[in-house]
């Protein structure tokens, strides 16, 4: 399915296709984007019940302003409530190549993450946060369904075989399930 325009708009109804793709394939593990909380608190209560594990993978403290994390303490509190995980970790395509890139040197971090941005933003993320979880040991090295979006909320939504970072290009990006048309 594709969405006319990229944005927050279409979080629930990507959220809700995510649902139904995994349970109709029988994929047990989504991964969802989520900088403040919201749209990981609304997976987690969507997915509730389901018996698909949740994982939220937030940005890094720090990643705005020293010491600042973005993510709502009390939604990460509900979301582990319903038994989903949330992730706060160093964002692959981001740490060391944006420290380089401020510098004013290219790092292979950032083309990576500029090639991806090609498809879109929410490709971009749903890449990275599936090499995130592995990293974690939260999702397992199969099909993963992943949720991102461009800017607030989500709007993409793919099936990924699931890898670490070191194993970069061993991640596939299977099938989008979702993605916006103009972004």
């Amino acid at each position: 399915m594709y969405f006319e325009k990229a944005g927050k708009e279409n979080t629930e109804r990507t959220l809700q296709i995510a649902k139904e793709e995994a349970l109709k394939r029988g994929i047990s593990h989504i991964v969802v984007a989520s900088t403040f909380g919201n749209t990981g608190l609304a997976a987690a209560l969507m997915l509730k019940g389901t018996g698909i594990k949740l994982v939220v993978v937030t940005h890094n403290t720090g990643i705005r302003e020293p010491d600042l994390q973005t993510f709502d303490p009390e939604i990460k509190k509900k979301i582990e409530s319903m038994d989903g995980k949330v992730h706060t970790g160093t964002m692959v395509l981001r740490g060391l190549g944006t420290a380089l890139k401020e510098r004013g040197s290219q790092s292979y971090e950032q083309t990576v993450a500029d090639t991806l941005r090609i498809f879109g933003q929410g490709t971009k993320v749903v890449v990275e946060i599936v090499a995130m979880s592995a990293d974690a040991g939260l999702i397992p090295f199969s099909d993963v369904i992943a949720v991102a979006g461009t800017g607030r909320g989500a709007d993409t939504a793919a099936v990924i075989k699931a890898s670490s970072s070191n194993k970069f290009f061993d991640i596939k990006l299977r099938e989008y399930i979702v993605k916006p048309i103009d972004f």
